[in-house]
């Protein structure tokens, strides 16, 4: 029989890795603001829109702005990804789910 370490984590899911790291929360929430910021970024894109079109249809700065779209920039407010989503005519919408 081979001898385990502290480190084994044979079986284990990525998940629960995390949440015994004591990290689940902040990686999941880094995770979602990478995802919206490529979003928002992809319907710019699509919609041809530029940073100081956006930001003006946002009724904000383009630094605010520059902040929402950078994916590692987690402190942002939900009402500025609301207004950001209603600027490419998207709406938000968020859920809540079981925890698995």
């Amino acid at each position: 029989m081979s001898k385990q370490t502290a480190f084994d984590h044979t079986g284990s899911t990525f998940d629960s890795f995390l949440e015994e790291e004591g990290i689940l929360d902040e990686v999941e929430t880094a995770a979602i603001k990478r995802v919206i910021a490529w979003q928002l970024a992809e319907a710019m894109k699509a919609g041809k829109i530029s940073k100081k079109t956006m930001a003006e249809r946002m009724g904000t700065s383009r630094s605010q702005l520059d902040r929402l779209l950078d994916p590692e920039n987690s402190a942002v407010q939900l009402q500025t990804i609301a207004r950001a989503a209603r600027a490419v005519g998207k709406r938000l919408r968020m859920e809540m789910i079981n925890a698995a």
